[in-house]
């Protein structure tokens, strides 16, 4: 269950109690009125099952109340009561197959967002697949696929295409666009840095073994990308974000950008055209996947049951 909370002025107050009252999927209704100062009017609460409010939201948008007001969902992490359960019972579909488009494009919007915060995270899981890859050290380039906060924007980007969004499109790609760069080249300059030093030694990239699968491209690159770009939409869509961290450590993007970094230093030019390939197929696989899903999200057919049904 969620927690629905709605501001709206006086005037607009009887219809967000109609459209609650009537709806399946509503329990626990409470209605305050003229305690909202900035803007004058209500405060209606509910507790609302998660396959209800998409719809709800529609509603509540289409009666103006998110232009005059505010409409907010909020996880409920304890609720202790059988009118909830029954009414989510009662309600058609699954919680984890319900989709809410509006939190989707929150949550996607803000992870996609450029700033110092996910560039010092994507930088430095750059250079945490670099080191993986001198000391040939899988744990290290897994610790970096865990760091790399790259799965945000891809998905913004997924999001964007199906939702017809250019302003989250716009953000994801100034985003990818310009961390990957700053990424590299910051790992590039303390890789220079590294030979003068002696602490990396060019001839280590033709030794490898356990990180030679960067740049190995294969069949088997494209579909990795796929089925985690499906299993990582799939976890966003149906809040199982635990799953991410498995989404994470599948897929060959910041190590291969680790990677090209090393070999551009080194001037493994072939190497280096092998790693940007990788981090480019990849990173296109994950958004096709991404989307196809939610295609087959938004679709998907529910049981006709209908909303207004009496509790």
């Amino acid at each position: 269950m969620l927690h629905l909370r709605v501001v709206c002025p006086c005037e607009h107050t009887d219809s967000v109690i109609d459209l609650l009252n009537t709806d399946s999927g509503i329990a626990h209704l409470v209605v305050v009125r003229e305690v909202a100062v900035r803007p004058a009017g209500d405060l209606i609460e509910a507790s609302i099952a998660r396959e209800s409010a998409e719809h709800v939201l529609d509603q509540l948008t289409s009666l103006g109340v998110s232009h005059s007001g505010e409409i907010s969902l909020h996880n409920i992490d304890t609720l202790l009561s059988r009118t909830a359960d029954s009414v989510e019972a009662a309600t058609p579909g699954q919680p984890a197959d319900a989709v809410i488009w509006e939190e989707l494009v929150a949550t996607t919007g803000e992870e996609s967002r450029l700033n110092g915060t996910f560039l010092a995270f994507l930088t430095l899981a750059c250079l945490l697949a670099a080191v993986g890859v001198l000391t040939d050290s899988a744990i290290t380039i897994v610790g970096a696929m865990v760091v790399s906060p790259d799965f945000g924007p891809l998905a913004a980007l997924a999001v964007a295409t199906i939702g017809n969004r250019r302003d989250l499109a716009t953000r994801a790609g100034v985003a990818l666009g310009v961390g990957y760069p700053v990424a590299i080249l910051v790992t590039v300059v303390l890789a220079v840095l590294g030979r003068v030093v002696g602490i990396f030694d060019t001839a280590e990239l033709g030794r490898l073994h356990t990180a030679s699968f960067i740049y190995h491209i294969g069949p088997y690159s494209i579909v990795i990308a796929l089925l985690a770009g499906t299993a990582g939409m799939l976890a966003l869509t149906s809040e199982k974000s635990g799953i991410l961290i498995g989404v994470f450590i599948s897929v060959t993007t910041v190590p291969a950008a680790g990677f090209a970094a090393l070999a551009a230093v080194a001037g493994h030019w072939v190497h280096y055209g092998e790693a940007m390939l990788q981090l480019l197929i990849n990173l296109g696989g994950i958004i096709v996947a991404g989307v196809l899903t939610l295609l087959v999200r938004r679709h998907r057919v529910l049981p006709d049951t209908p909303r207004n049904a009496p509790r």
